[in-house]
């Protein structure tokens, strides 16, 4: 890995750690509104933001969740399995905003992984808790698709690397 891309990805972790961090008691609840999700949108320009984007999770995970392992088993795997799932789809469709729906979408339906953590650990009702995180994942991601996409333009997020 080139430097440049181990210092963006660096950034990237702590600015959604720092972002994250502004909304502490919120980000581990049945409705999660968690801001820096938004980073999420950077895989579509550059799949090398892969690691940027769950180191974040993984770090913002283990110093603040009230759930421990259980929010860096799930936490985790839920980033990374659905920034994969973006980074195939990405081999087929080229156009920017259908890939900034199609990673809403599947950040959204994937927080059945979140429901799933959540019904193990503090034992509540998966359904309603997927249905809560998931209204709650898709409000941040899709608020955060053209605030993203104007960024782009000014940053060129796939040149940054």
């Amino acid at each position: 890995m080139k430097v440049k891309t181990l210092v963006v990805n660096g950034l990237i972790a702590a600015l959604y750690i720092a972002v994250s961090a502004l909304i502490v008691p919120f980000g581990f609840t049945n409705i999660q509104f968690r801001i820096s999700e938004v980073f999420n949108h950077l895989i579509v320009f550059d799949k090398r933001y892969f690691f940027g984007i769950v180191t974040g999770v993984f770090l913002y995970n283990l110093l603040f969740s009230p759930l421990g392992w259980y929010d860096l088993v799930f936490g985790v795997a839920h980033s990374a399995i659905s920034l994969a799932i973006i980074m195939l789809l990405a081999r087929y469709i080229k156009d920017t905003w259908v890939l900034l729906v199609a990673n809403t979408l599947v950040f959204t339906f994937n927080m059945f992984i979140i429901a799933f953590e959540l019904h193990l650990a503090l034992e509540w009702p998966f359904l309603l808790t997927w249905l809560t995180t998931a209204i709650s994942e898709f409000v941040v991601m899709a608020i955060g698709i053209p605030i993203i996409y104007a960024l782009n333009k000014r940053l060129k997020f796939n040149q940054l690397m």
